[in-house]
């Protein structure tokens, strides 16, 4: 008796798994947006305006539309970070040697 219990469950709990990663990898394909504003006014006045915009894909999906941002921080990014880093070394030496030109410019007394 109990084994007739557990197929049916068996069954539902299998189908419902196919077809929740059926819907995951069509979201994950072709994407979706989530988009939610939040108002607070008192008087007419807007004393808080929230706006949220959700967007969820796949990395691929996400390249392909021009969404690449994680690849530029350098918090998410080791690439990132080793450029930022470059860039500000590129910056400080250049200071130095217009640092260094002034000091060798100025008339020793």
């Amino acid at each position: 008796m109990n084994n007739s219990i557990d197929r049916p469950v068996t069954q539902t709990t299998r189908a419902v798994t196919d077809s929740l990663a059926d819907v995951l990898e069509r979201v994950l394909d072709k994407g979706i947006v989530i988009a939610g504003d939040i108002k607070i006014q008192l008087a007419d006045i807007d004393l808080i305006n929230i706006k949220i915009r959700l967007l969820v894909t796949s990395v691929d999906k996400a390249r392909e539309i021009g969404l690449d941002w994680w690849e530029q921080d350098s918090f998410l990014s080791s690439r990132a970070k080793k450029l930022e880093l470059e860039e500000k070394n590129k910056k400080l030496n250049t200071r130095i040697a217009n640092l260094e030109k002034k000091l060798l410019k100025k008339p020793k007394p």
